[in-house]
């Protein structure tokens, strides 16, 4: 199916992407991960070696586009990644290692009803931006450091879903209106160092390495000059925080619940830009979208096992020194997937019940061999399986928010106290 630059409605997306998948059927896989609210569906392209599938050892990525359905760029670049992964695909090597050692998963848009609802083009806001009942998607995920009380709408929920049944070590979601690599995380509070203005992740310098890996690789945006007059970035790179306080974001949600490191990328100045750029914006991204996915080998992965080669799920495999506050843990097949750069570190392997393994790693930069380190943990026994308490639903820092908030009055109390005794006196 050939690929105009040109933007594509719902028919004409869907249409594409089930040309590919008739044209290039061993490679991907299509299917719909749920519906929106006017009943569209939220179409996935999955491509590698092993498209309908999980395979032991190789990462899961995935790239989202146009939760708000008047940010376009991502949507159409998007489609034209997926042309150029399934027409290099033996003929570069390079694209052809990055899909046999990676499954890519491609979601072109999450909010199809806020694309066809945006009539009328516009550099800025339109309504178009939510989704048909009016919600914000990036603000509509469970939050991490308050109760955000959203109505999960079906799109939110869908992907949240998506994420919980498979196994994301990286993504990264398109957005418009700036020219910017954000991260995690987008909300915080003081024990992330929000009162200084940067809400730090114990990944932050993994995060850091991502967010400057895109913008050094685009075309213009490590330049960090904005757009316009509106506010600079340097290196092309920002804390979310940092820039502005997001509530109930998806990069958060994916970071904490998902076990996913996410990053939001701003890849247009103009939200809805007119269709004779999009072929530059394509250019400007083809190699900062490809030097992404890389970074899903970054670190160590394995599988951790009983004395019988069984594998462990739920098994707790962290970095010393990096705690997430909801215990990453490995999945149904025992694996575990840690993004980490180049240096030493202790990996800490835990089950319920037994002694917890830890072992010294050199880490090399692999991203070029397209396979993290790989060290597997056996443990002698053999664990009674058990399936582990899911992470809290309500906000993991919720009790802290509460402490802080009863101390916070009393400086008030004091004052208004003081200036009433001086009334009465």
């Amino acid at each position: 199916a050939s690929l105009d630059f040109k933007y594509h409605h719902a028919e004409e997306l869907e249409t594409y992407l089930k040309g590919v998948h008739a044209a290039y059927p061993s490679l991907t896989h299509l299917h719909s991960i749920g519906r929106s609210v006017e009943g569209r569906d939220l179409w996935v392209l999955v491509l590698g070696r092993f498209p309908t599938h999980h395979k032991i050892g190789i990462p899961e990525f995935k790239y989202v586009a146009n939760m708000h359905g008047d940010e376009t760029v991502g949507r159409e670049i998007l489609l034209h990644l997926i042309d150029f992964l399934v027409t290099n695909y033996r003929r570069d090597p390079v694209i052809t290692r990055l899909l046999n050692n990676t499954r890519i998963h491609i979601m072109p848009t999450m909010n199809p009803d806020g694309f066809e609802a945006t009539k009328v083009p516009d550099c800025y806001y339109s309504r178009g931006r939510y989704n048909k009942n009016g919600e914000d998607l990036n603000r509509n995920f469970p939050d991490a450091f308050e109760n955000n009380n959203a109505s999960i709408q079906p799109e939110t929920q869908a992907v949240m879903n998506w994420i919980k049944n498979e196994t994301f070590v990286l993504s990264a979601n398109l957005h418009g209106g700036a020219l910017v690599a954000s991260y995690t995380f987008d909300n915080g509070n003081s024990v992330t160092g929000s009162l200084k203005g940067y809400s730090r992740s114990p990944d932050d310098d993994v995060f850091i390495h991502l967010a400057k890996t895109y913008s050094f690789n685009h075309a213009s945006m490590y330049k960090g000059t904005g757009c316009g007059n509106r506010q600079t970035f340097p290196e092309g790179i920002t804390n979310g925080y940092s820039w502005y306080q997001l509530e109930g974001g998806m990069q958060d949600y994916n970071y904490v619940w998902g076990q996913c490191f996410e990053i939001t990328l701003e890849l247009s100045c103009c939200k809805y830009p007119p269709a004779d750029q999009l072929e530059k914006f394509w250019r400007d991204n083809k190699v900062a979208l490809i030097e992404y996915i890389k970074q899903v080998h970054l670190g160590v992965k394995g599988q951790v096992t009983d004395k019988n080669g069984n594998p462990i799920p739920n098994a707790i495999v962290e970095a010393k020194g990096r705690p997430h506050v909801c215990p990453y843990r490995t999945n149904e097949q025992g694996e575990y997937f840690l993004l980490l750069l180049p240096g030493t570190y202790v990996i800490n392997a835990t089950v319920p019940g037994f002694k917890s393994m830890l072992k010294t790693v050199e880490i090399p930069d692999n991203t070029g061999n397209f396979s993290a380190l790989k060290h597997d943990f056996s443990f002698s026994e053999v664990p009674i399986r058990s399936g582990a308490a899911s992470c809290p639903k309500t906000p993991l820092y919720h009790e802290l928010q509460q402490a802080s908030a009863a101390v916070k009055p009393t400086p008030h109390i004091l004052v208004l106290m003081t200036v009433i005794l001086a009334l009465f006196k």
